[in-house]
């Protein structure tokens, strides 16, 4: 069929090349490459298939034709007409030197815009190829650190288990060695020559047998050593696959240093079991060894002396035994085997005291052992002293053992710490509000202008002397505790316990005072316990008042007012008028609002904190007490530092009997079994037993860190006692009427330091003055000191009868200050020297009946007659002592000034020269004086 015949009708789709069919390429063939991760790449090859293409023929003929036509009709028609000239194009106008200046402008942007961000991402691009250099080069570290590891484990565990091989298979030889050697000896029971001829060749045997066991695990450890290698083969054939992120491949590699390192370790544990049991049988073959050989040598004996050879006489067998027969050589082995190789370490349990020869026994060795070690460090101990926890850790690890130090005390605390409350059982609670300042600066007039009370008035000397805690109800029914701290020097360690309980420290400072040495010790004590501070600036009614002095002080110790820019709260105020004080009260309670103050009053684990502690006469010992969390109910048992007891009455602020007190709730217990110290915590507990002992536990405890701390004497301490000589003692017995205010009293005379002269508190309590402190002062030469307290009948009598000096005291200062005068009085009186002047010797002359007579020039300052000289001969001194004349020319003068002669004579000395020097002073006596520091 071709295309002539084709009608037009003819649609049948034809191949572009009718007649003859070409084969040509439809697939190009082509490269590309692949990259990956480390630098590997790939190339693969692509393929691109084309499309085959089909045309219609009838089709084609037909629009072949009707070009044809087309062509044929345009030669016979008129030409088109002409297009109409198209409008003239807008001529482009040259640029101005303005607009080309800013064109070129923006250009050089562009270019610099693009310059900057091209070498930004050049520098991105070096950073994270430098980046990704440091992470392989760690994860090849990482990897290489893991396979040596994995090395030395896989090296030790193959040394270990070649010993072990090695001394099995010698155990195994020494048995067989052994067990042939109670055989052949039974055979030659019967005749001496015989067994002699035989142990010969016998002696030889366990060498022979030995050497090629020998030489056995020599043999196994060479051909184990291949073995410590695998697991380097296995971590090197084991790579993670190309297309693994990095994170991947440190963790799989982690994952298999782990997983082998935790098989060594199980090896290495396996090997240690079978050394133990191995060790075990080799003592028990040993012991099975003895026992046979000593009844058979008992039995040979025996038959020996039935067969009546040598009688009883045993030579023969000590003969046997001096010549090395096989016998004797056994019981030398046997016995080698039993000695010690090595010394024994022990693992030495120290309490937080123990006694030198509880210590010794514990570490199995004789008491003088460790006497004298403690002596060669320069500590003198008896069998009975009692050593702390460190020394005698440093004694075990001296003498070669291990020491283990406990502590019954820590497992305590953790038995008595605090339950942890969740998010639902928590409420809000009251704040806890200190307040602090300097002495007087009207702290307790504050209180009482929030509480509308009157505490100043029944305060002794005006000042308080005790912890006051008190909880307010406000107008709003909110309810606020307040801390009333005492301000003079004396009482440190009560505001620092105040500052330690608080959530707000509200800062008095008095506005004609400013800023005072106990208002910088309150900033420290608030700042040390991280409470915020509030700034009350009283006594504005008076007219030297000034606030910004206040405040410019205040900015020194990083209290900067809130006008100032800084975040400080400071509240203007007059305690007397009242002024301020509802301001006070607004700021505290956003203050506490901020904070967030939650508690849970269900908490089954009540804990509070001691405020104060008193010994009263009807009740015995009362502690006020402020809870921090849970509620403390009549009843409960507690536990109060080295006290116990069980709740007897609860009494509020106001005095009135209550049943149970809230968290942030200030209360007075009754019912303890002592006297609390104040900042002991109370926590309840579940049973009076385990109370009791808890209790008893720190009392005791406290006795031995006390007996621990005065035991040793050290010769260094006794030669330097020597050396000082005597130190004056004042000593004192201290009564007060609360516990805090014993601990004023005693901190404040110990203080009192000097030289000559010191202050020994030999016994303080709570309460009034008894017969038995009376009685202790007369055995200790003491005086008695009351605070705030009395002394009863008995005691006032015996003090009289005895002689006994007791004082009482309601102001802490007043105290102080007469202890002070009472051990200055006993200072001796201080020499000072002052130099008046000098004199050179010019002549020397001799009068009878006075003896030698210098003749003296004035060099320097006046000689007064009636002072004491001194004779210097080459700056040394060969005279001291008075001037017996002194005179200028015939007369007799009191004094002889600068640039003048003068005759002077010294009492008793006549050993005068030449050039020699006369010094000339005075003595004057000085008043010592105590300074409390």
């Amino acid at each position: 069929m071709s295309d002539t015949n084709n009608s037009e009708g003819d649609n049948k789709l034809r191949l572009k090349a009718p007649r003859r069919i070409v084969l040509k390429k439809t697939v190009e063939g082509g490269t590309i490459k692949q990259n990956f991760s480390h630098g590997r790449s790939k190339s693969v090859v692509v393929e691109v298939r084309r499309k085959k293409s089909f045309v219609n023929a009838a089709a084609e003929e037909e629009q072949k034709r009707k070009s044809a036509s087309a062509d044929g009709a345009g030669r016979d028609a008129k030409p088109p007409p002409k297009p109409k000239e198209a409008p003239k194009q807008h001529i482009l106008e040259p640029l101005s030197p303005e607009e080309r200046a800013k064109r070129l402008q923006a250009k050089r942007e562009a270019e610099a815009q693009a310059k900057i961000e091209a070498e930004a991402a050049a520098k991105r691009e070096a950073e994270a190829a430098e980046q990704a250099k440091i992470e392989a080069e760690e994860t090849a570290k990482r990897e290489a650190e893991a396979a040596e590891q994995a090395k030395i484990a896989a090296e030790e565990a193959a040394k270990i288990e070649a010993e072990e091989t090695a001394k099995r298979e010698a155990e195994e030889a020494a048995k067989r060695e052994a067990e042939a050697a109670n055989a052949k000896s039974e055979e030659t029971v019967e005749a001496v020559s015989e067994l002699q001829a035989e142990e010969e060749p016998a002696a030889q045997e366990p060498e022979v047998a030995q050497k090629p066991a020998a030489e056995e695990p020599a043999e196994e450890m060479r051909a184990e050593a291949p073995a410590a290698e695998e697991p380097e083969e296995e971590m090197r054939a084991e790579e993670p696959p190309r297309n693994m992120t990095k994170a991947q491949r440190e963790d799989m590699a982690r994952k298999k240093t782990e997983d082998l390192v935790s098989k060594r370790l199980a090896q290495l544990e396996e090997l240690r079991e079978q050394k133990r049991r191995d060790d075990l049988r080799q003592k028990e073959i040993a012991a099975n060894a003895t026992r046979e050989r000593t009844d058979d040598e008992g039995g040979r004996s025996g038959g020996r002396r039935k067969k009546g050879k040598r009688g009883g006489d045993d030579s023969e067998d000590r003969t046997i035994r001096m010549k090395g027969g096989k016998r004797g050589r056994r019981d030398k082995r046997s016995s080698e085997q039993m000695m010690p190789t090595a010394p024994i370490v022990r693992e030495v349990i120290i309490p937080e005291t123990i006694t030198v020869g509880e210590l010794a026994n514990r570490m199995a060795v004789k008491s003088s052992e460790v006497i004298k070690n403690l002596f060669s460090q320069g500590m003198m101990v008896t069998i009975n002293q009692t050593l702390d926890q460190d020394t005698a850790t440093l004694l075990v690890e001296e003498m070669g053992h291990k020491p283990k130090a406990v502590s019954e005390a820590a497992a305590i605390e953790e038995e008595l710490g605090a339950v942890v409350d969740t998010e639902e059982t928590l409420m809000e609670r009251p704040p806890i509000i200190t307040v602090m300042g300097h002495v007087d600066h009207g702290k307790t007039s504050l209180l009482d202008a929030i509480r509308s009370t009157d505490v100043t008035s029944r305060e002794h000397g005006g000042i308080t002397q005790h912890i006051g805690a008190y909880q307010v109800t406000l107008e709003s029914g909110k309810k606020i505790t307040f801390l009333d701290t005492p301000g003079h020097a004396a009482f440190t360690a009560m505001r620092a316990r105040g500052a330690h309980i608080t959530d707000i420290v509200v800062l008095v400072v008095a506005a004609d005072d400013g800023v005072m040495p106990q208002t910088i010790e309150a900033i420290s004590h608030a700042k040390s316990a991280g409470a915020p501070i509030v700034v009350a600036v009283n006594k504005m009614d008076k007219p030297e008042a000034n606030p910004d002095r206040v405040m410019q002080q205040l900015t020194e110790y990083e209290l900067v007012p809130e006008d100032w820019g800084g975040d400080t709260i400071f509240c203007k105020l007059s305690a007397k008028s009242g002024d301020g004080v509802a301001e006070l009260e607004e700021m505290l309670l956003l203050q506490a609002e901020i904070l967030n103050l939650r508690a849970n009053p269900d908490n089954e684990r009540t804990r509070g904190v001691i405020v104060e502690a008193n010994l009263d006469r009807g009740r015995g010992a009362v502690a006020t007490c402020l809870i921090e969390n849970g509620t403390l109910r009549v009843g409960d048992i507690c536990v109060v530092g080295h006290e116990w007891g069980r709740v007897r009455g609860l009494t509020n602020d106001k005095g009135d009997q209550v049943s149970e007190a809230l968290p942030a709730m200030p209360v007075e217990i009754i019912g303890l079994s002592g006297v609390p110290l104040a900042g002991d915590e109370l926590v309840v507990v579940p049973d009076e037993r385990r109370a009791r002992e808890i209790a008893d536990f720190r009392v005791r405890a406290t006795k031995e860190k006390e007996q621990a701390k005065m035991a040793p004497a050290k010769l260094d301490d006794i030669f330097d006692q020597i050396s000082q000589g005597e130190v004056t003692e004042v000593k004192v017995v201290i009564k007060a009427d609360v516990q805090g205010s014993v601990e004023a009293v005693a901190d404040a005379l110990t203080k009192i330091k000097h030289d000559e002269v010191a202050v020994k508190v030999i016994h303080t309590g709570v309460g009034g003055i008894n017969e038995s402190d009376v009685m202790l002062a007369v055995a200790s030469e003491a005086i008695v000191l009351g605070f705030n307290v009395r002394a009863d009948a008995k005691g006032r009598d015996l003090a009289k009868r005895e002689g006994v000096d007791m004082r009482f005291y309601n102001v802490i200062y007043d105290l102080v200050d007469d202890i002070t005068q009472a051990l200055e009085g006993q200072l001796a009186p201080k020499v000072e020297e002052k130099v008046l002047g000098h004199a050179q010797v010019r002549e020397v002359f001799r009068i009878s009946k006075v003896g030698n007579v210098a003749g003296c020039l004035v060099t320097d300052g006046i000689i007064q007659k009636d002072a004491f000289a001194r004779l210097l001969r080459d700056n040394v001194v060969i005279y001291e002592g008075p001037l017996s004349a002194l005179k200028r020319f015939k007369d007799d003068v009191k004094e002889v000034r600068e640039g003048m002669e003068c005759g002077i004579s010294l009492e008793k000395y006549n050993d005068i020269k030449n050039d020699d020097v006369i010094e000339v002073y005075i003595q004057k006596e000085i008043k010592q004086t105590i300074s409390a520091q």
